[in-house]
């Protein structure tokens, strides 16, 4: 699998940003069939920084409703991702 298509987006919330600042962790959404090792490698690879642990989850989907019409979102996997000490992300730093 490509290292872009793995890593779909970075997730950015209150609480990914406090993330961020406390415990050098960034968030992201990634390809459902990713495992840990192939998640590390992705983020040293194209962001150039070294990756100290990985937790991984999967998001179940909320059930929306608009009147009598009930739909779901989508379910996906998030990864949160443990950077070295002095290691950063410079995409994350102007947020």
């Amino acid at each position: 699998m490509n290292y872009y298509e793995l890593i779909r987006r970075p997730v950015i919330s209150e609480k990914t940003t406090i993330q961020k600042e406390m415990s050098n962790q960034v968030t992201f959404e990634v390809d459902k069939r990713a495992n840990r090792v192939e998640i590390q490698m992705a983020v040293e690879s194209l962001f150039k920084v070294k990756v100290e642990a990985i937790q991984t989850l999967h998001v179940k989907g909320k059930f929306k409703r608009r009147g009598r019409i009930i739909g779901k979102r989508r379910d996906w996997k998030k990864a949160v991702v443990k950077l070295a000490p002095g290691e950063r992300i410079e995409f994350f730093e102007g947020i």
